[in-house]
């Protein structure tokens, strides 16, 4: 376990003041079935070094595997995977497309040529209500570095304390106080591994189910919940129902504010169930430089923004309790055409969070194509050539108009003023 950060005194004031009264759905805030200390001490034994970045099929993932299993065993959780708590799956991986995860890059080295075992940890709440609801988070990282690491030192372990010991943690206190207190409808605790790679451990659960899938009324996920800036917070899957967008508003006593986004596809791994015609949201505080790297570490980890997240989630499942059905809608504009494919990358993590004309860069890579030019992080990316870049959507559309090798002209908006920058593309 890593020092616990000095600031956690004041991270415990703050959870112990959230103290709002009744709520209008249906939560007493004053009875809270986790805590603060808990949650700091998940992301610290996740994220330590005894983990080793707790990489899909290398012994960090057993360490880390095992670890979840007894915080699971501990609350009075029930075992629901096909080995007791497990469900264990194999992959021998392929080059994939595009690269995973949150930036923009599109190379992911070589194949390998082993198999690689991987295992999810699930935990359930069985109730006489036949239907479920399911919270997941990837337990998975990087290791020492992986393909889809974006740094370019000597192997360094990758604590991954944001991606993703940060959703584990919210997940864990969730599946704590619900231990404490049940809710009206079953409910299933997922610790996926594979996600790093691809999906690998969702895709699994989804194709050999532990529960029926035709009885889960809802998922919901989270990935990197660990950095909230402010009350901005990023909830994918908005569009998979009707009354998602109403229901979030109507929780809402933290203030968040929320950046939506309908498509329930996207680089994580509630994508899985969607495909399988399941509502879901997706939980997300945003890029940071950090990310993919061996800096992503305990002590950056905004604990009380996840305690914050946790209390809304925590009170929106309690509502959802009271649905006797949730309706399932098909989000119609992230199909797999409708995503340019590209050759080039800026080497760049946009800020995804970001809700301004442009695309805003959140992080640049060393030696690569931006940094090379100039470009730095809060830049706002407005035109690639004769290109006008308005939103994500665009800027990969200008992305699959160039060539390794050639040269744009990018410009830029950095404190309030226009610049171009000359890029080569590689």
């Amino acid at each position: 376990m890593q020092a616990i950060p000095s600031s956690f005194c004041q991270v415990f004031v703050v959870f112990s003041a959230l103290t709002f009264g009744v709520s209008s759905c249906g939560l007493h805030e004053n009875d809270r079935n986790f805590d603060a200390m808990s949650i700091v001490s998940h992301v610290q034994d996740l994220s330590s070094d005894i983990m080793e970045g707790r990489e899909t099929g290398k012994p960090g993932e057993a360490h880390a595997s095992a670890w979840i299993d007894s915080v699971f065993d501990l609350q009075g959780l029930l075992p629901f995977g096909e080995e007791g708590s497990f469900q264990t799956f194999q992959y021998k991986p392929h080059p994939p497309l595009q690269m995973h995860g949150h930036g923009d890059s599109t190379s992911l080295g070589m194949a390998l040529v082993h198999e690689i075992n991987g295992k999810n940890v699930l935990y359930a709440l069985p109730q006489e209500n036949k239907r479920w609801g399911i919270v997941g988070a990837h337990y998975d990282h990087l290791g020492y570095g992986d393909e889809n690491s974006l740094f370019r030192g000597e192997p360094e372990i990758h604590n991954g304390a944001d991606d993703n010991a940060s959703g584990v943690a919210g997940m864990l206190a969730l599946s704590q106080s619900f231990a404490k207190s049940n809710g009206q409808k079953s409910m299933l605790f997922a610790a996926f591994s594979g996600e790093e790679k691809g999906l690998w451990g969702s895709n699994q659960f989804c194709k050999s189910p532990t529960i029926p899938l035709d009885s889960v009324s809802y998922m919901i996920n989270f990935d990197m919940i660990g950095r909230l800036r402010g009350d901005t917070l990023a909830v994918y899957g908005t569009g998979t129902s009707p009354r998602w967008m109403e229901l979030l508003e109507e929780c809402n006593e933290e203030g968040f504010v929320f950046v939506p986004s309908e498509s329930g596809v996207g680089p994580s791994d509630h994508t899985s169930f969607y495909l399988e015609d399941i509502p879901v949201l997706h939980f997300f505080t945003g890029q940071h430089p950090d990310y993919h790297k061996p800096s992503d570490t305990a002590e950056k980890i905004n604990y009380d923004g996840i305690l914050r997240i946790v209390n809304f989630v925590e009170r929106l499942i309690r509502r959802l309790d009271a649905e006797e059905e949730w309706v399932f809608t098909a989000t119609k504009d992230q199909d797999e055409e409708s995503t340019p494919s590209f050759k080039v990358t800026l080497g760049v993590i946009p800020d995804y969070l970001y809700s301004g004309i442009g695309m805003r860069i959140d992080g640049v890579s060393d030696d690569r194509p931006a940094a090379i030019a100039g470009l730095v992080r809060g830049d706002v990316v407005l035109q690639i050539d004769t290109v006008t870049v308005t939103d994500m959507m665009s800027y990969m559309t200008a992305l699959s108009l160039f060539e390794p090798g050639a040269e744009s002209l990018v410009t830029i908006e950095r404190n309030g003023q226009r610049e171009q920058k000359t890029v080569i593309w590689d």
